[in-house]
């Protein structure tokens, strides 16, 4: 019998003693938990969800870090018939207001019944669930009912999970995957990797990952196919990687790990942070696919990667950038998995002003000739198997290869639409092809993506792409690594937009840098792009807005400039931690009065 749901997987898994999940801590403390007592415990979670009420259909959100209990709680609610809907947690304590604002508006749009959460996590809540009041409320796994266990094994045609998209443009919406869909993109990217390694043994495709559990990348793309080999994936938690990026790489050489992905940044913040002597005795020759995606893919950030970390064993060819989206499962293409990853060197003017992709010869390297001429872009590769891409124009009509579109996908892993929100899915889903809101061309059979609709900056006539502006500073001293924005706005008065640069600077830079800063910034992006931005705005770290998954949103970081609001976060010490607990102890107190 085929298997088409998560739950069967599981259950299946339960037969392979060798596979299974390992968790590593920030002390390089590791635990394994084999697939086998993720079934037994998420049965007793199930249980004590039907115990509690809840019904198959109902949404059940999941707030965990990387955890046993996150897993016990997901595939729990899976086994009672319900759907989960995994949410980020409180990491940025100085923004908890807005944490609760958002949270809030996800568990409302999603319908959530019940919200299960890790202790610690749950004591930051009180005030999120004041503000919803949740028909079942907030609990954590060890308040469930304890006396029964449950498996329910679903259909195909059942929600495997609610995911909320990036938010990078738009408020976070609740994107409605089936069993089917995430089983199709499962089952897609398994396809992709060998079977056994060079030896024959199976177990040794493995996977390494510090990504979050409540991202697709995360999620989808590295516990799904784990469980579906079955495997072993090694976990490190994504505050772990980010206080100390080398926990990454040395959980990769120590378990010779075969696959692991991981956006832009933190190959960049990887190259910078890790230090020669955290890398003794690691042998990374065993990574064949370094996968880049989940936002821009810049060639020079890959480039140095791999030569940093060439005297490790890393192979240049690893290198692997990929493209996906939340509304299809995650992965829609990947670059070739063979050979080294492939740019394009184009002519900026004839992008910027007609859309038309003109290749042009690389500059000699280190030479910096051409910069401000040419734009090198890299390609994400081709469609998966049984996927299709068309870029259209403005009217949606097709457009040929090197000419800019907007991007559509088709695809088996394709969402059924936004939970509860037809009008929404009817604009992103057209006669069977997603409208991703990405911009990108073709050349030689392969997609080049060039930026989203929406945030394009359109100056007398003009497109730029702000991912092009941003780079431009990105490495300039003094600039905190992967926060800059470029966003544009019309004032009053004014027939043109005006471009604002928000560039956060590193921690105790001199005030006296910071004015220097601003000016080599505006010089720059003239340098580089050709283009006067009207202001460069000098921001203090933490503060430039940022998606669940981290994607700084350019849109927000504007209204909120414009509307004077665009400010640092709060310092948080035990003060500020113990009244925020305090708070939140007295929203739980006054529910509980309520319920009694």
């Amino acid at each position: 019998m085929k298997i088409d749901t998560l739950q069967r997987l599981l259950q299946r898994a339960k037969d392979f003693p060798f596979a299974g999940l390992r968790l590593v801590d920030r002390g390089e403390h590791e635990t394994f938990l084999s697939w086998a007592a993720i079934a037994e415990q998420s049965a007793l979670v199930a249980g004590g969800l039907a115990g509690l009420g809840v019904r198959p259909g109902e949404r059940v959100a999941l707030i965990y870090p990387t955890s046993p209990e996150f897993f016990f709680a997901f595939f729990g609610t899976l086994f009672a018939g319900a759907v989960p809907v995994p949410l980020y947690p409180p990491v940025r304590l100085g923004r908890l207001a807005e944490y609760h604002a958002r949270t809030v508006a996800m568990l409302r749009s999603a319908g959530v019944r019940l919200l299960l959460a890790e202790g610690r996590v749950r004591a930051l809540l009180g005030e999120t669930l004041a503000m919803t009041r949740l028909p079942l409320g907030g609990l954590t796994l060890a308040e469930l009912p304890q006396d029964a266990q449950l498996v329910s094994d679903g259909a195909p045609s059942d929600l495997a999970l609610v995911q909320f998209s990036s938010g990078t443009t738009v408020e976070p919406k609740p994107v409605a995957l089936s069993q089917r869909a995430v089983l199709a993109q499962v089952e897609a990217l398994n396809a992709l990797w060998p079977a056994q390694d060079q030896a024959g043994d199976p177990a040794a495709i493995t996977g390494a990952s510090w990504l979050p559990l409540y991202h697709d990348m995360g999620l989808i793309g590295c516990v799904f196919p784990a469980l579906e080999r079955p495997s072993v994936l090694t976990l490190v938690p994504p505050e772990a990687f980010v206080a100390r990026p080398a926990l990454w790489l040395r959980a990769l050489g120590r378990h010779r790990a075969t696959i692991s992905p991981a956006p832009n940044f933190a190959y960049a913040l990887a190259t910078e942070r890790i230090r020669d002597e955290e890398m003794a005795g690691i042998d990374l020759s065993a990574w064949r696919l370094a996968l880049c995606g989940a936002e821009t893919v810049v060639p020079d950030v890959l480039r140095a990667f791999a030569a940093r970390f060439a005297r490790w064993g890393f192979r240049a060819a690893a290198l692997t950038p990929v493209y996906g989206l939340s509304e299809a499962a995650l992965a829609v293409t990947f670059a070739n998995l063979e050979q080294p990853f492939v740019s394009l060197h184009i002519e900026r003017a004839a992008l910027v002003e007609r859309g038309e992709v003109r290749p042009v010869s690389a500059p000699p390297e280190g030479t910096g000739d051409g910069v401000g001429k040419a734009i090198e872009i890299a390609s994400v590769g081709k469609p998966l198997a049984g996927f299709r891409l068309e870029l259209r124009d403005d009217r949606g009509m097709p457009v040929p290869e090197d000419r800019i579109g907007r991007l559509f996908v088709a695809g088996p892993s394709l969402m059924r639409g936004y939970l509860d929100q037809p009008a929404a899915t009817a604009t992103a889903l057209l006669d069977g092809w997603l409208d991703t809101g990405d911009l990108g061309f073709l050349h030689a059979g392969e997609l080049f993506l060039t930026g989203r609709a929406k945030e394009i900056l359109l100056v007398r006539g003009r497109n730029y792409a702000p991912a092009d502006l941003e780079l431009a500073v990105a490495e300039l001293a003094d600039v905190r690594r992967g926060c800059v924005a470029a966003a544009s706005h019309l004032p009053a008065g004014r027939e043109t937009e005006a471009v604002v640069l928000f560039v956060e600077h590193r921690k105790s830079v001199p005030p006296e840098r910071l004015e220097r800063l601003r000016a080599r910034a505006r010089e720059a992006v003239l340098a580089r792009v050709g283009l006067a931005v009207d202001r460069v705005e000098i921001l203090a770290p933490g503060t430039l807005p940022r998606t669940s998954s981290g994607k700084i949103r350019r849109g927000e970081a504007m209204k909120r400039y414009l509307a004077g609001t665009l400010t640092p976060p709060v310092a948080v010490g035990p003060l500020r931690l113990a009244t925020a607990l305090f708070r939140s102890r007295i929203a739980h107190w006054r529910l509980g009065r309520e319920k009694r």
